[in-house]
């Protein structure tokens, strides 16, 4: 048996169209029906009634549909699972970060660790929110570390993933000064307002829509620049191009210095977690040793406070 028959079964499946099957399978069609009849052949027992137009899957079909979908998810779930079997033992933690807690948060975050217990060597991924999610997803990351909502549901938000709250920030609108002091841009002022906004692929992007979207529409603001990474935001708004909401812990330097400023009333900025992901079935001493870590500083943390 091929897998190759599998996908192709469940393409037919999905469009009751052997010639639209073989299509999106990019095969021709005698040699996708030729696939199909050795997969029947292989069971034992005909998936497709081709008598019907569009055709349906016989009784055996919709079992078999099922099985199908199991035996590739199975498949697809190897690489992983073998990789968690090597990983009992193994030291090397991977944990993805979002680009800004790489440069901020994450450091600090580690000297915290540290100071209880060592942890061993790290392997650190750092991307938008979205591809974080998906090396998590496929096994390729132990941990997430990114910024969260409690209104903002990511893909991490399920249950087959524990989160734990490592920390806390504020996303703030802010403003490359003008020459009194005040926000070059002010989100108050009432007039067009240049935004600088976040990509779609950001996680600080879908909380601020979520948050502040349909308040934006309202107003007069009008986006002039978009991009992944608030990095690359901030550099715009101290260039003086608009305003950008960013991480406290990414602006508070700039804030402190004057190089940044304020560009709304504090009814802008939205409070937000710094949350630790993991799979809920985590493998390795180290990787079960850092999560604890964890957990013990997020609580040494919130009884100081």
């Amino acid at each position: 048996m091929n897998f190759i028959w599998l996908e192709d079964f469940l393409a037919l499946a999905a469009t009751g169209s052997f010639s639209r099957a073989a299509e999106t399978r990019h095969s021709s069609q005698p040699a996708f029906s030729r696939r199909i009849r050795a997969l029947e052949a292989w069971v034992g027992a005909d998936l497709v009634d081709r008598g019907t137009q569009p055709a349906r899957l016989t009784e055996a079909g919709e079992w078999f549909r099922g099985e199908a979908q199991e035996l590739l998810a199975r498949v697809a779930r190897v690489p992983g699972d073998a990789r968690r079997v090597a990983e009992t033992s193994a030291a090397t933690l991977r944990l993805a970060s979002t680009h800004a807690l790489s440069l901020t948060f994450l450091p600090r975050w580690l000297r915290g660790l540290e100071s209880g217990a060592p942890i061993g060597p790290i392997q650190l991924m750092s991307d938008v929110l979205q591809r974080c999610e998906v090396l998590m997803q496929q096994g390729k990351a132990q941990f997430v570390l990114s910024h969260a909502h409690p209104k903002v549901r990511g893909a991490l938000d399920s249950d087959a993933y524990l989160s734990a709250h490592v920390g806390d920030d504020v996303l703030i609108p802010v403003s490359a000064p003008d020459p009194r002091g005040g926000p070059l841009h002010s989100l108050d002022a009432g007039a067009a307002v240049p935004i600088l906004r976040y990509s779609e692929e950001s996680g600080l992007g879908r909380i601020l829509q979520a948050r502040l979207g349909a308040r934006l529409r309202r107003g007069a603001a009008r986006v002039v620049f978009t991009a992944h990474l608030a990095s690359v935001l901030r550099t715009m708004a101290l260039d003086g191009r608009g305003v950008a909401w960013l991480p406290r812990t990414l602006v508070e330097e700039d804030l402190a210095g004057g190089l940044l400023v304020a560009a709304a009333a504090r009814d802008w900025s939205i409070p937000v977690a710094i949350r630790l992901y993991r799979e809920r079935d985590l493998a390795g001493r180290a990787a079960e040793a850092l999560w604890e870590s964890g957990l013990a500083l997020s609580r040494q943390a919130d009884r100081a406070d």
